[in-house]
């Protein structure tokens, strides 16, 4: 089955960088220098030491059911938003995650948790669970968001 992963997108963010921290402070965000890999969840890529972050609290699943969910993030500047169809995201690829299919409703109709090196057979697996419409996938540790998975 194929299948679409994006980021978020980057117009949603890019205002960000420009404003000062007490501005930042005032949305629940907060400015940080990566002193290591952080998952970007616009370009689904990791952030090198010294690279400009926002750390951020977002809605990124804002459906009216009990499943509507929000969570901090981390943002880059000057990333371009991730799409492509039937490619994992190196991002992913190193990472344990939880993988939750919703149906139209935003209702969720399955679950599991897979290593990213085997993402595509849980896609594929969720994506034909009756009544899915699409998945999150979260960074099983954390929890945190990190994509959404479509079919192609």
């Amino acid at each position: 089955m194929s299948f679409r992963i994006t980021g978020l997108p980057a117009e949603n963010f890019a205002h960000l960088f420009a404003l000062p921290d007490d501005a930042l402070a005032a949305q629940g965000a907060v400015r940080r220098t990566a002193d290591g890999p952080y998952p970007c969840r616009i370009s689904l890529t990791d952030s090198a030491p010294g690279d400009e972050l926002i750390l951020v609290n977002y809605e990124h699943h804002p459906v009216d059911s009990p499943y509507r969910m929000r969570f901090a993030i981390y943002v880059r500047k000057g990333e371009e938003t991730y799409d492509k169809v039937d490619e994992v995201p190196q991002q992913l690829r190193t990472r344990t995650l939880a993988a939750r299919a919703f149906d139209a409703n935003g209702m969720m109709v399955g679950r599991e948790l897979v290593e990213g090196s085997r993402l595509e057979d849980a896609i594929e697996r969720l994506l034909a669970v009756p009544g899915a419409a699409y998945l999150h996938i979260h960074y099983a540790a954390a929890g945190c968001y990190a994509a959404r998975v479509e079919r192609a």
